[in-house]
């Protein structure tokens, strides 16, 4: 793990993802939200493989929920307690496909990772619930459903609106 910062397509400098990854955890805890971030899981994340859902985890990422959080350029670092027992989280940036605060849904969606698009680990879900397919219709004006709670206990995935594009709340 480099501290070098990802480039983005074109040459046209670092990319944006991390930066607004970690802006958008300082606002969900200035205001006294609870910060969570949807994952897209292939082989390059590492996070306890029973909660994932169709390629998809959705993580807390709060400071209550974590410890030794690092919300780096290339990977977010923390460890967190799923069903009681202590584990080590390791996501690559660009595997971040949402982050928004659980009590408003409020947010950011990001493109599923190139990987997923071209069919490697998109071709494993072949549902219409594949989260390629979930990336493109997320809406973050409800506040979702989650993989995992504060403590780690499973509930159900946020599930895309019926039709219609991403919708995101102006955060003022």
């Amino acid at each position: 793990m480099s501290s070098t910062p990802p480039i983005s397509p074109a040459g046209s400098g670092t990319s944006t993802r991390p930066y607004l990854i970690r802006a958008l955890h300082d606002w969900c805890t200035d205001n006294g939200f609870t910060p969570y971030v949807a994952v897209f899981v292939d082989a390059s994340v590492q996070v306890p493989m029973e909660y994932v859902k169709n390629n998809e985890i959705v993580l807390n990422v709060g400071f209550e929920a974590t410890s030794s959080l690092k919300l780096g350029n290339e990977f977010i670092e923390f460890k967190a307690r799923f069903g009681g027992t202590s584990r080590e989280i390791v996501v690559p940036v660009d595997h971040v496909i949402a982050i928004y605060a659980r009590e408003n849904g409020q947010g950011m969606a990001f493109p599923v990772p190139n990987e997923a698009s071209s069919g490697s680990a998109a071709a494993d879900a072949a549902s219409p619930e594949a989260p390629a397919a979930r990336a493109t219709h997320l809406s973050l004006t409800e506040a979702p459903r989650h993989d995992a709670d504060a403590a780690g206990e499973p509930s159900e995935p946020p599930e895309p609106p019926a039709g219609g594009r991403p919708s995101l709340k102006r955060v003022k």
